[in-house]
Order: structure tokens, then sequence, then C-alpha cells
């Protein structure tokens, strides 16, 4: 197991038998195989549905030391709870020490092994392994993940033991390694939910949420799992803007096992004495983290209650959870907005199928200026527009007979492609926008759309914006950076300073696309997803998803387009894709095809 499918190499007749029974499959972990020699590699099961669950074999009895690495090694892609399996090819020393939980390696393909060491006698008591690989990602003890290059090297250590005669492993690496396809098999992202810091969104103190993406194992209690993930708070690079109702400390009662939904997808969440105190509010919103983390896990949960000491906390149902915070999945926008052949700012209905747009009211819509790029803020009241040469951006509001007035920002870049990107809106209705301008690149916010323009601080920032978008949830943004000819996606974490007029950070740029070399255009779809266009390496131009930690969604990618230039997408998923291609603006239902809207429109944007 651990190495993947794709990857050639050749089964070894003998070394997995299978038994299907009770809905599980039992991997053997052994074959016969010669303690010296070539490099081993451990190959990837096959897909199995996924409602079946997989467990290995423990060691047989007079097993090689090539038996016991490579049987250990399977048993790592187990669905055994605990990794007992796993266990029984340690010494009763290192099965106490190990901690399978601290991290995951992922490889490219399984981890090859082979002996490094033995004793110099054929009776030697000890043989040292090399475990071997292309690190393709981590995650961490928090189950954050995080895309990873460079070589894997770790060693295992094997004796024999002086009553029994039997080989284990008594020195190993923390954490488990596996290969990229069995970690696919295995795991599954799931995103948890905490609170912005700050509360603001608009003009309004509603709570927004946001999405903390976390692997877990699939098969393995992942509604337990995922329970105890939400109470132990956030992932390291989230945990600086975001903020959780549970009180610190708080954990599931001492004696808790699984979590299960009754017959009326009702589940009942028993804490600590920790949650005993709180308000009817904050344990609703406490029950909101719960249900917006659970809501895409099966079995389903609709309802929700909280009890500590014996007593109910609170009790909340999913329909209501969304009155508790804001959450961009769930806010579907009026319009779908774009610029159509005369330069104008105009108008769909964003969920129908018309396809005759209408100038939006105010002076955006009127065609006074030529535009080449837009953004319309989250609530659909104001609307911000670069002109055609790329050197101004104006804000006007979208009421008729509104006047649009001089010029929020203007770029001193020599040509087009040196100067304004595309604009975007925060939750907060902040405006965001970088300069290309090569002798003084930046990135820009204004508050409420209007003002001085403040430059935003991009520590470790290598390399010039060529694209912005922000999250829904106004503490995460996308940028496109361009350098050297490459052009990569990066996440970075949006720091405010609530008590100063400071203008925000972003902190902490992350790669969401470690795999393309370059990004043509990208949207938000999702809490914690993005629409990407580019390629890879000799690659052609291709849509797909990617997750914000970098890692690929299940499912399958968007439908191929050609000539992709732009691309929008909403948070909310029921929402059509949209592209500006060679055929102009086009969408992609749910289910169908993509279908043409507008032969002469460009630049299409949903609010945000």
């Amino acid at each position: 197991m651990g190495a993947d499918r794709e990857g050639g190499t050749r089964r070894r007749p003998g070394r997995v038998a299978a038994y299907v029974a009770c809905g599980a499959v039992l991997l053997a972990g052994c074959a016969s195989m010669p303690d010296r020699g070539d490099m081993r590699g451990v190959e990837a099961t096959s897909r199995q549905d996924t409602q079946v669950r997989v467990f290995a074999m423990p060691p047989p009895e007079d097993a090689s030391t090539t038996e016991i690495v490579q049987g250990f090694l399977e048993a790592l892609t187990s669905d055994d709870p605990n990794y007992e399996t796993a266990r029984k090819y340690l010494t009763a020393d290192a099965a106490r020490k190990w901690q399978p939980e601290l991290s995951t390696t992922v490889l490219a393909n399984g981890p090859g092994f082979a002996p490094e060491r033995s004793g110099d006698r054929e009776d030697a008591d000890d043989v040292l392994y090399a475990l071997t690989g292309t690190k393709v990602a981590m995650v961490d003890a928090r189950q954050s993940y995080a895309p990873a290059d460079g070589n894997y090297t770790q060693s295992v250590h094997l004796v024999r033991d002086q009553k029994t005669e039997q080989w284990r492993i008594d020195g190993l690496p923390q954490g488990v390694v596996m290969g990229k396809s069995d970690f696919e098999r295995n795991y599954t992202s799931v995103d948890k939910y905490y609170f912005a810091s700050n509360k603001t969104e608009g003009t309004t103190s509603q709570t927004v949420a946001v999405a903390d993406p976390v692997y877990v194992r699939e098969r393995v209690d992942p509604m337990t799992h995922m329970v105890r993930s939400l109470l132990n708070g956030p992932t390291t690079w989230l945990g600086q803007v975001v903020r959780s109702s549970f009180p610190t400390g708080t954990q599931l009662r001492k004696g808790v096992g699984s979590l299960t939904p009754d017959d009326q997808n009702k589940l009942t969440v028993p804490l600590n004495d920790k949650a005993a105190r709180v308000g009817s509010d904050r344990c609703d919103e406490m029950a909101a983290q719960l249900l917006f983390t659970l809501s895409d896990l099966t079995p389903a949960v609709d309802e929700v209650e909280l009890q500590a000491d014996g007593k109910q906390l609170c009790g909340l149902t999913d329909a209501d959870a969304d009155a508790v915070a804001a959450r961009g999945s769930v806010q579907q926008p009026e319009y779908l907005y774009f610029v159509d052949g005369k330069h104008r700012l105009v108008r769909i209905p964003a969920g129908g199928d018309s396809t005759k747009p209408d100038p939006v009211p105010g002076a955006l819509g009127e065609g006074d200026k030529q535009l080449r790029s837009v953004a319309v803020s989250r609530d659909e009241h104001a609307a911000a527009g670069v002109g055609a040469d790329g050197k101004a951006l104006y804000v006007g509001s979208l009421v008729s007979g509104g006047s649009l007035g001089d010029p929020v920002l203007l770029s001193e870049g020599a040509t087009e492609q040196d100067r304004l990107t595309a604009p975007s809106w925060d939750a907060r209705g902040d405006l965001w926008v970088a300069d290309r301008d090569p002798r003084n690149p930046r990135l820009l916010v204004l508050r409420e759309g209007a003002g001085e323009p403040l430059e935003v601080k991009t520590p470790r920032l290598d390399g010039r914006i060529k694209d912005v978008r922000v999250a829904a949830d106004g503490v995460r943004i996308a940028l496109v950076v361009e350098k050297d000819g490459e052009q990569s996606l990066f996440i970075g974490r949006i720091e405010r300073d609530e008590k100063s007029q400071d203008p925000p950070s972003v902190q902490e740029l992350r790669s969401a696309t470690p795999e393309l070399e370059e990004v043509t255009a990208m949207s938000w779809a999702g809490d914690s997803r993005l629409v990407v266009v580019g390629r890879e390496h000799g690659g052609v131009q291709q849509l797909r998803y990617v997750q914000v930690d970098g890692s690929t969604p299940e499912g399958p990618a968007p439908a191929a387009l050609t000539g992709v230039k732009e691309i929008a997408a909403s948070e909310d998923d029921q929402l059509p894709l949209v592209a500006y291609s060679e055929d102009g603006i086009v969408r992609l239902p749910a289910g169908a095809q993509w279908q043409k809207v507008d032969a002469d429109g460009t630049a299409p944007v949903y609010p945000g």
C-alpha cells in the first residue's frame, strides 16, 4: 500500500489476500521476501468503495525483516482505528512511545525500503532499513495539510527477540507515512468553522464564519474526530484571525466514545464542565460551529444539542444556524455582472436562464467611462471599475442618477499591463486592488471604497501581483503573483489592528497551486475552495478546483473550456461557473455544458 497505482510498480503475487466479510476487507501484511537486496516499494491498494473498511493482518510467525517492514507500512494505510495492528509489528517499548497522530507524511509513491545496515554475522540480532521517497505533502498534529517537496529519508531499526526469535521494530520515526493514492483513499478534507475575530460584516455586526480545512481518516469515526478537532482549536495558520465560542479547555466529557446522531438526525454532544456556565447566545454560536463543521459528513446532522454537567445547555437546528453567523457559501448573490461590448457594467439574474443583460443603475452602467474590469460590493449597493487603459479606478453606487466623480486611484504605470488589476470587495465593504507599476508595485485598500488608498504590508511577497480576490469571510485573500514568467496562486491571512488606523497586512502567504507553473485566472468557489485556470509545466490550459491549503478537493473538475481568460464563481456552489473565453461570456450550470451568454462581454464577476 502506499504507492500510487499509476506508478507502474508490478504487483507481486501473494502480497495481498483480501477477505470480504461483514463489510470489512482484510489485507495480508506480508509476502515471503529476502531481507537483503534491491530497494522495495510498498504498493498501493486498489481503490475500495468508501463504505468498505480495510484492515491489515498482524505479522505472521517467523516473518523475515523485510516482511515486518512491509507489513508495518501496509498497516499504516488500513482503517484500524488506533493502529493496533501496526503496533503488533513493534516491540512493546516502541509501541508505547510511537505517536502516529503527530503527523502524516505523503509521498508521491509508497515508501521504498531496503536494508541499510545489519550485523556482520548471518545470525545478527538487529538490522537497519532505510525508508525513502519523494515528499508531496505533510499533515501536522492539528490535521492541517501543507504541500511539501524534497526527499524523504528515515530509518527503521529491527531487533530479534531473544526469547521468541521473532523480528520486531524497535526504532522508527514518529507519525505515519504513505503514498499519495493511499492518502486519498484513507483521508478526506472537512471544513471546521470558527468566527472571524472582527465580527463586522459591512455596516452590521453579524458574526462571520470562517472555514478551516483539515484532513481526517474517512472511515475511522470522522464525526467524533471532527468534533474533537473543532474543540482543540483552529489550525496554526488561521488561529491569528479567528476565535472559537467554546471556552478554553472545553472537551468532550470524559468517557464519551463515538458520537452518532439519532434517527431524527439530532446529535447530542456531552461536554466537560468548562462549558457549563455559557450563556444562551454563546451556546448558540457553539452549536452553529458544530453544525457548520458536520454539514458535509455522513450521516447527516440536522440538529445539535449541547450538554454539560448532565444538563442541556442549548439546542440548535441547521435551519437556525445560518442566522447565528454568515457563511459565504449560503449567501446567494442576486446578479451576475460583466462588462458588455460598449464597456459598460451590466447584469443578469445570477440563478436564472436569462442572457439579456441590463445596464446597472448609476454612472458605471451609463457608458461614460469605458471599463475593462469591475467588482461589485457584497451587498450589491456599490461597484468599482478600472478604466479601459488600466490607469484609473472609479467607485460608484448602484443607484439611478448616482454620479461617478473623480478616480479614487491612479496608476503611473507606463503600459496597460503595468497598471491596476481588477478590484475586489471584502466583507467589511473595503476595496482592494493592486498597482503593477514596476517602479512602485503595491497592494492597496480603500476603506469603504473611498478616501486615501492605504498600502497593505505584504511581507515575503516575491513578485508582482496580477490578480486579487478577497474571500467572503474577510480574513483570507487570494493573490496571483508573477515572477520570472511564472504565475502562482497564493493564499494570505489578512490581519488588522482594530485599535489603530493602520492598514491591514497580508501574512504567511502559502501556495495553493504548487503543481501549476501558470495561473491565468482564479475565483473563490466555496468557503475553502477556489477555481483556477492554469497549466502545468509543458501542459495545456485546464480548469480545476483547489483547496486553500494546496490540496486537491474530491470530485470532478469543471468541464473543459478552451481559451479561458477570466473565471467567476460564487461561494454558493449552486450558482453556475462563468467564464470569459474566446466565445465571450459563457456559463456552466450544474449538470449541463457550457452555454453562451454574451458574445461581446468580458470581465464576468459575482459580488465580492
